[in-house]
């Protein structure tokens, strides 16, 4: 007889996880108990208060967990995530449960209870207590109000983006609503692309979690819903959240005289806080499993379901959308096959529905995998032959470091569009020349620098390039001016200032009626930009000399030019920052570091005109500890241009950033800098992974705000807002482009 709950103590059994090199391999099952802020561990379910756990760790402020999402051992599937000390990143415990909604609810309570000794101790202050330690006789502990409401979790996830829906509906079949991706034209005109984007909703009488393992399930239990699935296997797993599947279709389902079609998909999944499920694959190359005889492979532009929880989780909206190339040479026929198959493809939802209906009114068992398939590499594929002798491991972990990414560069890359290959797909591709081009020539010179200085001090309408003009000596260009402004947004490779009134915000009555309202503002001015390449992760680029921030920028134009004349002389010992000067002016940098074989980073510099301790609970942030500040720092991301599977992978829900992935601050004496690494989480790099491969069709917006938790602190107010047009990563300049410090 195991102890009593006590309420707002979260405990269970779990299994520790350990990986060698081979794969994942897991030890014994313990029984853990979160109670206060102590992480607790048993052999068995204890009997009384008093007995000893076999492992204690405090759980405070320096804590993270991460989600490293599926592993499989032994035909066991476990949804493993870590806990580790950001003060010591050897200090970690990979924990797995049997359920992705146990590991969620875990991930939770440990995340909540992190928040909640924010204000209670210090992580430079903290004397840890390292996971693999043995238990001590006694530990301090502090009372915590387990039944208070998470200031982490107690947001629906609605949307903060005042933003049209993406989909118009078009039709009803099997109970189904049918829906086309809405585009950027006049109303009154209807007309159907290619491959157009076809969604399918319906309500599944169903837990979100069971309908997740159904759909991402590709064994012989597939069948008992799939109505044009034939034979499917995971090729490789990437990681956690991402894998490599392939998938034969049966051949009734497609029209008469037309071949069999297989796809070959990269798929990534995760769990939203509210429980939903999001499932999203597009088409890659694999050597490992290249086009079959028989079989016509189609390119899949975007796929994948959204599972959104209803009624307390009892049932679920299942959303299946897909857009798909299904390869007709026949011109007069590709429109109207590719529209019926995809139609008949999204409508599996209704076999779904009627499947999980037959459970419900019966009580048969459907077939619902309980056990994941060992990751099957040749299953319906041929291995390349002659293959290098070299031992490849079978599993890659979640916490791989960022140039994780560039072990798996080599076996997959992204499948070029239709157009590019018109007559068919090549049969012996090289995945080298699918790569860009990363070298970059300079851009600037001396009277681009000077330029530049000139646009952040005035506004201008239209755009004016980097190399609009060329003249006077070479010089490199500076940090803050490497991605170059265009309020009109009509020039590739541009940022700008995002209309602030589009995100929603929290209230001041936020803490009474959950209500948020429209943002009317940013407290800073984004003065500059930089879209970098490099070698390694660059950080501390505003304590660079040769930068934006070290050198001395005014808004004032008599200031401008005169410091512009001391420039173009050579003058440069008089041009100091502003810091030195006593300015009230503070800068605010965020660099976003996007992992993958060459590191790039999009840093964003936003000045602040008012005095700083008129804003004090900027003040605070910015001069407050790393644990504060990763409890309080949002993002608000939101895609305006672009395909709907980037949409959904990106979102438009607001997220403490600090608690999802690592961030690294800067503080200089005129200056913060917050490097957010991509890399650091499995989530994000999925995420990554697939806007990448949209970069240069995407319009992206983001606003950053510094999260009001009481009633002084309430309303929020944005920090700043960005737009960024078309980035492309060739267009990235390298670090060894920029010139020497000016002196």
């Amino acid at each position: 007889m195991g102890m009593a709950e006590k309420e707002g103590k979260m405990q269970g059994w779990l299994h520790l996880i350990r990986y060698n090199r081979i794969g994942l391999q897991y030890s014994r099952k313990r029984y853990f108990i979160l109670e206060d802020d102590c992480l607790n561990s048993f052999k068995s379910i204890p009997t009384s208060y008093t007995e000893e756990p076999v492992r204690r760790a405090i759980i405070d402020s320096c804590i993270r967990v991460v989600d490293n999402g599926r592993g499989s051992h032994r035909r066991k599937l476990f949804f493993i995530f870590t806990i580790y000390n950001t003060a010591n990143h050897k200090d970690q415990l990979k924990l797995g449960a049997t359920s992705s909604e146990e590991a969620a609810r875990w991930i939770h309570a440990l995340q909540d209870a992190a928040v909640k000794t924010v204000d209670l101790v210090s992580c430079s202050k903290r004397k840890y207590q390292p996971f693999s330690l043995s238990v001590s006789k006694r530990m301090a502990k502090r009372s915590i109000d387990w039944t208070s409401a998470s200031s982490v979790h107690v947001e629906a996830m609605t949307s903060d983006v005042i933003a049209p829906s993406p989909w118009e509906i078009f039709g009803c079949q099997n109970g189904l609503r049918l829906f086309k991706e809405a585009k950027n034209r006049d109303s009154n005109v209807r007309r159907w692309d290619d491959h157009p984007a076809i969604m399918a909703v319906g309500v599944i009488n169903g837990t979100p979690e069971a309908v997740f393992r159904t759909v991402m399930a590709v064994d012989a239990s597939r069948t008992e819903w799939d109505f044009c699935f034939h034979k499917g296997s995971v090729v490789e797993q990437l990681d956690g959240h991402t894998d490599i599947v392939h998938v034969q279709l049966y051949k009734h389902c497609l029209p008469w005289a037309m071949k069999r079609r297989d796809l070959l998909v990269r798929r990534y999944w995760r769990r939203e806080d509210d429980g939903t499920y999001v499932i999203l694959y597009h088409s890659v190359f694999h050597k490992k499993c290249q086009r079959q005889n028989g079989f016509v492979r189609a390119y899949v532009k975007s796929g994948g379901y959204v599972i959104i929880p209803m009624n307390r989780g009892k049932k679920c909206v299942v959303r299946n959308m897909l857009s798909v190339d299904w390869r007709c040479w026949k011109s007069y026929l590709r429109k109207a096959y590719s529209r019926s198959v995809t139609i008949c493809m999204v409508g599996t939802v209704a076999a779904l529905r009627e499947m999980y209906k037959t459970k419900e009114e019966g009580n048969i068992d459907i077939g619902v995998p309980e056990i994941e398939e060992e990751i099957n590499t040749e299953a319906g594929c041929k291995r390349i032959q002659n293959e290098t002798n070299e031992a490849t491991p079978g599993y890659i972990s979640g916490t791989s470091s960022i140039s994780g990414l560039n072990d798996i560069g080599d076996e997959f890359f992204d499948v070029p569009a239709p157009s590019d290959y018109e007559e068919g797909w090549p049969s012996n591709t090289n995945s080298d020349s699918c790569y860009v081009n990363s070298c970059q020539p300079k851009l600037s010179s001396t009277a681009n620098f000077v330029k530049r200085l000139q646009d952040l001090a005035v506004p201008k309408k239209g755009y004016i390039g980097l190399q609009s003009v060329s003249w006077g000596e070479s010089l490199s260009c500076s940090y803050g001016t490497t991605l170059p402004r265009d309020a009109n947004l009509k020039a590739p490779c541009s940022c700008a200032e995002a209309d602030p009134t589009s995100f929603l915000i929290r209230g001041k009555t936020y803490l009474h009626d959950q209500k948020k309202i429209k943002a009317k503002g940013t407290l800073m001015q984004l003065v500059g930009a930089d879209w970098i390449k490099s070698s390694q992760r660059e950080d501390d680029l505003a304590g660079r000399s040769n930068g934006i921030v070290s050198v001395s920028l005014s808004l004032s134009l008599s200031y401008l030019f005169r410091k512009i004349y001391l420039y173009v002389i050579s003058d440069h010992s008089s041009m100091q920052n502003y810091a030195a000067e006593g300015r009230p002016d503070f800068f605010f940098v965020i660099n976003i570091q996007v992992p993958g074989t060459t590191t790039c980073s999009l840093a964003l510099y936003y000045m602040l005109k008012m005095p700083l301790k008129e804003t004090p609970l900027l003040a605070r942030f910015i001069d407050g500890d790393n644990a504060f500040r990763d409890s309080r720092f949002k993002l608000i991301p939101y895609i305006s241009k672009g395909s709907w599977i980037v949409r959904q992978s990106v979102g438009r829900k607001s997220c403490l950033v600090g608690q999802a992935l690592q961030m690294n601050y800067f503080r200089g004496k005129n200056y913060l800098e917050l490097g957010i690494d991509l890399g650091s989480s499995t989530v994000a790099k999925g995420v990554v992974g697939l806007v990448l491969g949209y970069l240069n069709n995407l319009v992206i917006e983001m606003a950053f705000v510094i999260q009001g938790d009481s009633a002084e602190e309430l309303p929020e107010i944005l920090v700043g807002t960005c737009r960024l047009n078309h980035l492309d990563a060739a267009k990235a300049v390298s670090t060894d482009a920029i010139g020497s410090s000016i002196s």
